[in-house]
């Protein structure tokens, strides 16, 4: 059999169709970017906050063993190269009583409605109740993918973990189960990969070094919140609120206390010393104020209507939470000065003398802690000034409510 004519090599053969042009080989997809928003739903103290920390690597909500920590729908906002999600913390789902408790609702149910995908956090050392069904009832009637995370499973027995998977499945459809340890981060990788697996095809809607929304007035104010949630009762934290008054900065000598010609926020908080409501047969008097510069906390004023504290600052010797080194001279010199001035509202004077404590006592370690923290954040060195302030069911005054809102956005 004749041997059949081929061309060269790299061009066709006679009668191939010379005019045929050759394919362009195809190139691989692109990776899809996902954007979307979680909302973070469950009982108070499930682990929400805690949970929102692990994934960003950084302290964006405060957290306590308390009910009703958070208050505000926060975002956190967790930026990788598949994608970007953006978690809505939300308070604890409960059955509100005051304003305060039906504008945190409101927040809940704002959450549901813009989110893609919602996790229901459960914690699951606790028994199956009321709270539980309130939960589910929330969410009965959504149409978008739900996760159930089983929390603090790293102290739960593995037979009860299965029966609690095996109500929640017998009461609605999830789109997975998802046992987690918020405190660990055990699964947190796999709950990562599941969201990104679910959440939509689109364009990143924060900047790469985004984490939150809030203020800093805001995290300051959570941040002396915290503090004082860790040393108070059970019953007071309901009864308290912080808001920051004044926040001036001054890039002086370290030990010049701010003249307030550099101000942010407002300056009139709108409730001077008039306006404070007091109980019945409390009579007022003049409040002051003393900014302290030295190693100890100086005299707490108690006038009877409003405490002031003066801040404490860390001595020259003093290493500060997370430096390698002492500070030299020159740095502590060159560092700059912020000075705070905060107020705690309570709503009777018996709260304003738990706050303040035996001596004093509590509200110096509150003021201590919360300006280590403040301190680490802004790098600086840091006046604080907490005044005490009695505001009559203010839980249910829509001009506080407004106030402490507003410093989300300021």
């Amino acid at each position: 059999m004749p041997k059949q004519k081929t061309g060269k090599p790299g061009k066709p053969t006679a009668g191939a169709g010379t005019d045929r042009k050759p394919r362009t080989p195809k190139k691989p997809p692109k990776p899809s970017f996902r954007t979307g928003y979680v909302a973070l739903i469950g009982r108070p103290n499930a682990g929400k906050s805690t949970l929102l920390n692990k994934i960003l690597g950084q302290k964006i909500a405060i957290t306590s063993d308390k009910p009703q920590t958070t208050r505000l729908s926060i975002l956190g906002i967790h930026t990788a190269p598949k994608g970007q999600i953006v978690f809505i913390d939300n308070p604890g789902l409960h059955k509100p009583l005051h304003k305060l408790n039906k504008r945190m609702m409101s927040f809940v149910y704002a959450a549901l409605e813009t989110a893609d995908i919602i996790c229901l956090l459960v914690d699951a050392t606790q028994k199956f109740g009321h709270g539980d069904e309130f939960a589910l009832e929330m969410i009965k009637d959504t149409r978008k993918p739900v996760f159930l995370l089983l929390n603090k499973t790293d102290i739960v027995r593995k037979e009860n973990l299965l029966l609690l998977i095996d109500r929640y499945r017998a009461l609605r459809e999830f789109k997975e189960f998802i046992p987690i340890s918020a405190i660990k981060g055990t699964n947190v990788d796999v709950l990562e990969r599941l969201l990104f697996d679910n959440l939509p095809q689109a364009e990143k809607l924060y900047g790469d070094e985004d984490v939150s929304d809030q203020s800093e007035r805001f995290l300051f104010a959570e941040i002396i919140r915290e503090k004082i949630l860790a040393r108070v009762e059970a019953e007071l934290p309901w009864a308290t609120a912080v808001y920051i008054d004044r926040i001036d900065r001054n890039r002086g000598q370290a030990g010049a206390v701010p003249d307030g010609s550099e101000s942010e926020g407002m300056e009139d908080d709108g409730f001077s010393e008039d306006d404070t409501e007091l109980e019945e047969g409390e009579q007022p008097s003049d409040s002051s104020s003393e900014t302290g510069s030295g190693e100890e906390p100086g005299p707490v004023r108690d006038t009877g209507r409003e405490i002031t504290v003066p801040g404490v600052t860390i001595g020259p010797n003093m290493q500060r939470r997370g430096e390698k080194r002492p500070m030299t001279r020159e740095e502590r010199r060159a560092r700059p000065v912020v000075y705070i001035r905060a107020s705690i509202f309570v709503e009777r004077p018996n709260h304003r003398k738990i706050i303040i404590g035996r001596q004093g006592k509590n509200i110096k370690e509150i003021g201590i802690e919360a300006r280590r923290e403040i301190e680490e954040i802004l790098e600086a060195k840091v006046f604080l000034e907490l005044q005490v302030k009695v505001r009559l069911r203010w839980r249910d005054s829509a001009d506080v409510l407004d106030l402490i809102e507003g410093q989300k956005e300021t």
